[in-house]
């Protein structure tokens, strides 16, 4: 059976002429982006102890509990951490919203190396020196999926949001953001990807996006960001639970 991946690419070199079922698979969530190379390629080649890298460093907090207990506590620290908004990173929830069908939601695939697979997330991406939220943002999705969007709404300013509280204290943003489909940019999408980004996008409806992370995962052998995760099964909650 003939991968997502290969597919793809092959379809679009003109060596495989894909089956209905195969072709209706593939449009199912349409690859808007498969520049340089596909993140399923990617591989694990050894894994090795550090200390403190360029990126992220560890610390051993000491601290006191409820009971006047001392305790010790092992973390990681991002050394990224922008100074003008005391924010890690943005995550961005863009929608796309048709005329002539449901709104969809966009998503990426990118390998990451300490899971050993490809990731289905939210587009993300950290705050630069002098950068808001909202730039971040905008800046970010075009970089990851070649879609211009206008920004709508973050958490900053309501509540501190942190990804990972038991191992670090890298927080960040959740911001919305929506896309015009009739600014011709967002017609046929360009991802403008750095060195060492290869970032497959896809586009998914909103209803039905917990069955279609389900779906993914089974067909492409993929794993999902929690947070992104969470956000659907959230969505499915309100939709048949409350």
């Amino acid at each position: 059976m003939i991968s997502r991946s290969n597919l793809v690419r092959n379809t679009y070199r003109r060596k495989v002429a894909p089956t209905k079922l195969q072709f209706q698979t593939l449009f199912h969530s349409y690859a808007t982006t498969m520049s340089k190379g596909s993140p399923y390629d990617a591989k694990i080649d050894s894994i090795e102890p550090l200390s403190n890298g360029k990126w992220i460093q560890t610390r051993k907090i000491k601290y006191t509990d409820p009971t006047g207990k001392p305790r010790e506590w092992e973390m990681a620290v991002r050394t990224t951490r922008s100074e003008t908004t005391n924010i890690d990173a943005v995550s961005i929830a863009a929608f796309l919203k048709y005329q002539d069908k449901p709104t969809e939601i966009v998503l990426t695939k990118q390998f990451r190396p300490p899971t050993e697979k490809v990731v289905v997330e939210l587009p993300a991406g950290l705050i630069d020196p002098n950068e808001s939220v909202e730039s971040t943002a905008i800046r970010e999705l075009h970089e990851e999926t070649g879609y211009r969007g206008t920004f709508v709404k973050s958490s900053s300013s309501l509540i501190g949001v942190y990804s990972d509280p038991g191992l670090t204290n890298a927080n960040m943003d959740l911001a919305v953001v929506d896309v015009d489909l009739s600014n011709p940019e967002n017609q046929n999408p360009k991802a403008q990807l750095e060195d060492g980004e290869f970032i497959d996008v896809v586009t998914v409806p909103i209803d039905g996006l917990l069955d279609e992370l389900h779906r993914l995962a089974k067909d492409e052998g993929c794993v999902v960001d929690a947070r992104l995760y969470h956000f659907a099964v959230g969505i499915d909650v309100a939709k048949n639970y409350l």
